[in-house]
């Protein structure tokens, strides 16, 4: 069985791509003409995958967008997620708890939805991890310096041995929970000096890099701060501007169009 760090790297060659496209369904701004279809959401998510599951070596769910839809919510989900085998599917659902309820979060992620990997919540220590650790073959991403502005409140406070805390976050990762090579990092393309310090001292593990586009980070210099020695080890995660690059019937043909300029743009800037 290859742990999920040979499935990362084999994927990222296979498709020759570092994107990672977020699905974040918001009814509110999928385009009109589906808002009244009975399955609005998957049918969205349907054309989106196909129009990009070649140019994407992930796909990263959001699973907050599909809760929100009520009890079936979950259940399209899943659907959605058994689109494209060939890609590897992220569940975004930065899950922390401790014992069965660890267990039952990741038998719902790996069993039930068959995700390739997790976003996690760490800040309840090795003991909340442990339960999705346990799958080599499957990826956690761990939050460590995360790209929203009130991230510097918690993330940034330093220890008494003057590290930051989300370096401390990122070095245990490093040392102690990255055993069977499944586990990787959150860092957001906004700090890049937070990323190049991660990656200083992570040098093998993968990041996922949000805040690229709406958010405001520098492609370019998120790249190169991030990226590993092998030219790999990164997914840059986009998601609004390939979900809602157009408004209307012509939106899976927009989503392709600014995936494959989304791509192109991350391998030009690969060293």
């Amino acid at each position: 069985m290859a742990s999920f760090g040979t499935r990362l790297a084999e994927a990222i060659d296979t498709k020759n791509s570092l994107l990672c496209v977020g699905l974040d369904p918001d009814m509110q701004r999928i385009p009109a003409h589906l808002r009244d279809h009975p399955d609005a959401v998957y049918r969205f998510c349907h054309d989106i995958v196909a129009a990009t599951h070649d140019l994407a070596a992930s796909f990263k769910p959001n699973i907050a967008f599909f809760e929100a839809l009520g009890a079936g919510g979950v259940e399209v989900l899943a659907r959605v997620m058994a689109l494209s085998p060939s890609t590897l599917w992220i569940l975004d659902a930065k899950r922390g708890d401790i014992g069965n309820t660890a267990a039952a979060y990741a038998s719902a992620a790996f069993d039930y939805l068959n995700a390739d990997a997790i976003t996690l919540n760490p800040y309840l220590g090795g003991d909340s991890l442990e339960p999705f650790l346990t799958h080599p073959d499957r990826g956690s991403f761990l939050l460590c310096r995360t790209s929203n502005p009130g991230s510097t409140e918690v993330q940034e406070l330093v220890l008494a041995d003057g590290r930051p805390l989300y370096l401390a976050v990122a070095q245990l990762a490093q040392q102690q929970w990255n055993g069977n090579d499944n586990v990787g990092l959150v860092v957001g393309a906004t700090q890049p000096a937070a990323l190049a310090t991660v990656r200083a001292h992570c040098p093998d593990l993968p990041i996922l890099l949000p805040g690229v586009g709406a958010q405001g980070g520098d492609l370019q210099t998120a790249v190169t701060a991030g990226i590993d020695r092998n030219g790999r080890g990164l997914l840059v995660n986009v998601s609004r501007s390939v979900l809602y690059a157009a408004s209307d019937r012509t939106f899976a043909h927009a989503a392709r169009t600014e995936a494959l300029r989304m791509r192109d743009a991350i391998n030009a800037a690969r060293p």
